[in-house]
């Protein structure tokens, strides 16, 4: 029996081929908007660009063999390798793992399944375990202790994720461990922490985008969409808007109703940079 595809995962890749086509783009993670940049959906390939500069700006020197968790379609990974790094991948979704082989190449390994799940032999040791925008889909109480099973002595830990604030009320935006959980699990290791920066505020704008695409965009298509079914088949129409009551208001609510914006985004998340090292012995 074929095993059920994820849709979230059907969306990503179906957001990363319509990124590619109009803007040249495939990437999948958040831009970093500095000041001089101006919030629009045409700029978010430099803001990407500018993410991914800023991320690998904080590999110490000396690293040579990193394992991306996490990889995605493996934009990061392919500029990893073409500074001159040993990259190999994690990655839990065959679509992605798909897009990440065909831009990294052929000579890229990943290690196909969830990070709690791969098996690692005794010689796959590595000097800095990444997650970039990964971390939140790992277990919390466990990832960091396994994340360090696979580092060399001194290795490294580099995460660039956002967490949950503990702001009341309740986000439509999903995703990210509470960070206070996080700090408790950190305190609780041997790891030592090098950098902490609090990148929020350059990393909230990507919501306004999202916003955006969802007000002047999907909104006004499924309008369109909407409005024709109803005139062509008015009782089916009726049928099918009280069946999928829950699930529209669901979706009004998350992508339509403007709340996925870069203010929620800062009140209720907090993206931060981390960079962890392992001790020497």
């Amino acid at each position: 029996m074929n095993a059920k595809v994820d849709s979230r995962e059907v969306g990503l890749v179906a957001g990363l081929n319509l990124f590619n086509f109009f803007l040249g783009t495939r990437d999948l993670h958040y831009g970093l908007w500095e000041d001089d940049l101006e919030v629009c959906i045409q700029n978010l390939p430099e803001a990407q660009k500018r993410y991914s500069d800023f991320l690998i700006s904080h590999i110490p020197e000396g690293t040579e063999r990193i394992l991306d968790v996490g990889c995605g379609a493996g934009g990061v990974a392919t500029e990893l390798l073409a500074r001159g790094y040993q990259v190999e991948g994690v990655s839990p979704s065959p679509l992605l793992s798909e897009a990440a082989q065909q831009q990294a190449g052929d000579s890229f390994k990943i290690h196909h399944g969830r990070f709690e799940d791969v098996s690692f032999g005794a010689d796959e040791k590595y000097d800095l375990v990444l997650f970039s925008e990964s971390f939140q889909y790992i277990t919390l109480d466990t990832v960091l202790e396994n994340a360090g099973q696979l580092l060399n002595p001194g290795g490294y830990i580099l995460i660039c994720d956002f967490f949950k604030t503990n702001a009341p009320g309740k986000s439509v935006i999903g995703g990210g461990h509470p960070i206070d959980k996080f700090k408790s699990v950190l305190e609780r290791s041997d790891l030592e922490v090098l950098q902490d920066k609090d990148i929020t505020k350059q990393t909230a704008p990507n919501l306004d985008i999202v916003n955006q695409m969802g007000q002047e965009l999907l909104l006004p298509t499924f309008r369109l969409i909407g409005y024709a079914f109803d005139r062509n088949h008015p009782w089916l129409s009726r049928i099918l808007r009280w069946k999928y009551r829950k699930k529209i208001r669901k979706i009004d609510r998350k992508y339509l109703a403007g709340e996925r914006s870069g203010e929620n985004f800062a009140r209720y998340k907090v993206y931060r940079l981390l960079l962890l090292r392992k001790p020497e012995n």
